[in-house]
C-alpha cells in the first residue's frame, strides 16, 4: 500500500517542502532509509542523517531549518516523534486490515456481530458473544459465553476470553492474554485442605486499554475485576480478582498485583513490583522496579525498596547500605576502645 506526502502531510495536518506526489510504502529508521521508505527526525543528535539518508519522505518539526543541501522530502508538522507514532498506528492497522471468516472456526448460532469482522481460522466464539464493528480475531482465539467486545477491537492469537467478560472500544489484547480466569480464592477448613470459592464475577476493560502478552486478568469473586480507560499493561503481568485499576495508568511487566486493591489513575508501576490485596494506592503514584507495596499510598508518592518507602529516602538511605559492614566494624572499635577504658 503506497501513499503520497500529501496524503501523508493531510492525515497529519502538515506542509509538505518537496515533491508532494512522491510516494512511499514502507518505514524506516532515518539513518537506514532508502528510496520508498518514509522516516522522521526528532532527536536532534540524528540531524546530519537528514542530508544522508536516502528515505523519500521524512517527517520533522515545524521549527526545523535545514543548513545543507537534502535530497528527501520534508513533511513539517508540530511534533515530528508523535506523528510518526501516529502513522505507526495507522500502518499497522492498514497492514492488519483482514475481513472475513476463516475456516475452521466455530460460531455459535446466538453470535451478534458487526461489519468488516475478521476471524482466524480454528477460533471459538461462544453463546450470546456481542462483537463490535471492526473486530480482528486472530487464529487459535477462544471467547466464552455472554462475551461484548466493543468496536475496533484486536484479539491476537492464543488470546482467551473468559465468560461475561466485557471489552471496550479499540482494546488490543497481545498474544497468550488470558482475560477472565478465576480469581485466587480458597478457603482453608478444619482438615488443613482448601476449598474452593466459586468465582462469579467477571473483567471489564474500558476504552483504549493494551494488555501485553501472557498477562492474566482475573474475573472477581463477585463484582467486577475493572481495569479503567487508557490503561497499558507490560507483558506476563498477574492481576488478580476485584483489582481496580485507573485511568491511564501504565504498569511494566512482572508486576503483581493481589486480589481488591485499588490503584489511582495516571500511575507507573515499574517491573516486577509486588503489590499486597486490599490496599489503595492513589493518583499520579511513581513506584520504582521491584518496589514491594504493602500499604496505602498517597496521591503523588514516589517509592522504592521492598518493602518501599519514599524514594529520596531510598537514595540516601542506599549510601549508608552498601558501606553498612564498614560502619558496623567502626561501631564495634569504639565500643572495644571504650570497654578497654
Amino acid at each position: 500500500m503506497k501513499f503520497t506526502a500529501s496524503q501523508i502531510a493531510g492525515i497529519l495536518e502538515g506542509e509538505v517542502q518537496g515533491d508532494p506526489e512522491i510516494a512511499v510504502d514502507t518505514l524506516a529508521k532515518i539513518e537506514e532509509g532508502k528510496a520508498g521508505s518514509l522516516t522522521f527526525l526528532s532527536n536532534p543528535k540524528y540531524t546530519p542523517y537528514l542530508y544522508t539518508t536516502e528515505a523519500s519522505i521524512t517527517i520533522v518539526n515545524k521549527d526545523f531549518v535545514p543548513e545543507k543541501e537534502y535530497s528527501t522530502t520534508l513533511i513539517k508538522v508540530i511534533d515530528a516523534y508523535q506523528s510518526f507514532s501516529k502513522l505507526l498506528t495507522y500502518y499497522d492497522r492498514a497492514k492488519s486490515n483482514k475481513i472475513g471468516i476463516e475456516q475452521p472456526a466455530h460460531i455459535d448460532e446466538t453470535v451478534k456481530y458487526g461489519s468488516d469482522l475478521y476471524l482466524g481460522a480454528f477460533s471459538y466464539l461462544g453463546k450470546n458473544v456481542i462483537l463490535g464493528n471492526n473486530v480482528k480475531i486472530y487464529p487459535n482465539v477462544y471467547v466464552a459465553e455472554n462475551v461484548i467486545i466493543g468496536d475496533n477491537v484486536i484479539l491476537y492469537s492464543g488470546a482467551k476470553i473468559g465468560s461475561d467478560s466485557v471489552i471496550g472500544n479499540n482494546c488490543v489484547i497481545h498474544y497468550g492474554v488470558v482475560v477472565g480466569s478465576d480469581g485466587f480464592g480458597f478457603s482453608p477448613t478444619e482438615k488443613g485442605t482448601f476449598t474452593k470459592i466459586p468465582q462469579i464475577g467477571n473483567v471489564i476493560l474500558e476504552e483504549d486499554v493494551d494488555v501485553g502478552a501472557g498477562t492474566t486478568i482475573d474475573r472477581a469473586t463477585m463484582g467486577s475485576t475493572i481495569i479503567r480507560k487508557g490503561v497499558k499493561l507490560d507483558n506476563q503481568i498477574q492481576i488478580a480478582h476485584n483489582v481496580e485499576i485507573g485511568e491511564n495508568t501504565v504498569i511494566a511487566a512482572q508486576t503483581g498485583i493481589a486480589g481488591s486493591s485499588k490503584i489511582g489513575k495516571n500511575c507507573m508501576i515499574g517491573g516486577q513490583v509486588g503489590i499486597v490485596g486490599h490496599i489503595i494506592i492513589g493518583d499520579n503514584v511513581r513506584i520504582q522496579a521491584q518496589a514491594g507495596i504493602g500499604r496505602n499510598v498517597k496521591d503523588g508518592e514516589v517509592l522504592q525498596g521492598s518493602p518501599a518507602f519514599n524514594y529520596g529516602d531510598f537514595n540516601k538511605s542506599y549510601v549508608h547500605f552498601k558501606n553498612l559492614p564498614k560502619i558496623v566494624n567502626g561501631i564495634n572499635n569504639i565500643e572495644k576502645k571504650f570497654d578497654g577504658e
